[in-house]
């Protein structure tokens, strides 16, 4: 549906996220996949979305060379507890701690994404809140040796074996879990058209 009226536009998903490649894809858009290295640090003084959207459009600024019809989507997300940001582990250990300050707790769950055009950008962003079930030190071994959540906010996956067992509710949407608010981007993309 969306594809037709985007027929005349380069869209560029500029994320190595598998999770938001599918979440696009589900969409019916067709696009490429470009990424930039980006040095991804920000001022401590932001809370919450503005570090995703700070980190969003930090991500769209290595685009320099955008062309008349480059459609560029560029994204973030961090897990918020106890007023700070959990991004990525970089270790088996730091996903282990993590993984026990989530254990038996609520915490949100925000995404930035970022529009960019050669004359436009614009920043939509979602947060979705996540209760977590008790998880004991065996549970979080299997998970982290068997699931290898390296590249997942949080240290976790909702789509995969943590989410199943013990994820106990959810308030919002499911897909910003996963990394893109897809029912957002689309009516965006939707209002951009029109």
């Amino acid at each position: 549906m969306l594809q037709d009226k985007l027929k005349n536009h380069n869209i560029i998903l500029a994320s190595q996220s598998p999770r938001r490649q599918e979440l696009l894809r589900g969409l019916d858009i067709e696009f490429v996949i470009e990424t930039r290295l980006v040095n991804e640090v920000y001022n401590d003084q932001l809370q919450g979305t503005q570090i995703t959207d700070f980190l969003s459009t930090l991500k769209a600024k290595a685009f320099t060379d955008l062309a008349e019809n480059d459609f560029l989507i560029t994204s973030d997300t961090i897990v918020w507890l106890d007023d700070r940001a959990l991004e990525k582990p970089k270790t088996k250990d730091e996903a282990r701690k993590m993984l026990r300050q989530l254990s038996g707790r609520k915490h949100k769950v925000h995404t930035s994404v970022c529009f960019t055009t050669i004359d436009d950008q614009k920043v939509i962003n979602d947060t979705t809140e996540v209760t977590f079930g008790e998880l004991n030190d065996e549970e979080i071994d299997y998970y982290i040796d068997k699931y290898q959540p390296f590249d997942r906010a949080g240290g976790y996956g909702i789509q995969d074996w943590l989410g199943f067992a013990k994820v106990t509710s959810i308030n919002g949407c499911y897909y910003n879990v996963m990394g893109l608010p897809l029912p957002k981007v689309y009516g965006f993309l939707r209002e951009m058209i029109i």
